[in-house]
């Protein structure tokens, strides 16, 4: 049985000018059957979503098509002890 690789984290930090800004990470919503139906940002890592890199990849695509400030903070996918 293969095991799914899923310790990852989405990790977004606002751009300013005077230095960085307090990260903020991803809590993925998703239906009762499990379908993605979105992501919210949140500043607690502990409830944070771990996912797959490809879910992880899935909810950044959602978040830069549906987030109207997305462009605004860089994301990224880091592992979860980071």
């Amino acid at each position: 049985m293969e095991s799914t690789d899923q310790r990852y984290l989405i990790q977004q930090n606002k751009r300013v000018i005077e230095g960085q800004s307090a990260p903020v990470f991803a809590k993925v919503m998703r239906s009762k059957d499990g379908k993605f139906e979105g992501v919210s940002f949140i500043k607690n890592k502990e409830k944070a979503t771990i996912m797959t890199v490809a879910e992880a990849e899935e909810a950044i695509a959602w978040a830069a098509r549906k987030k109207g400030n997305a462009h605004e903070y860089d994301t990224k996918i880091i592992c979860v002890g980071q």
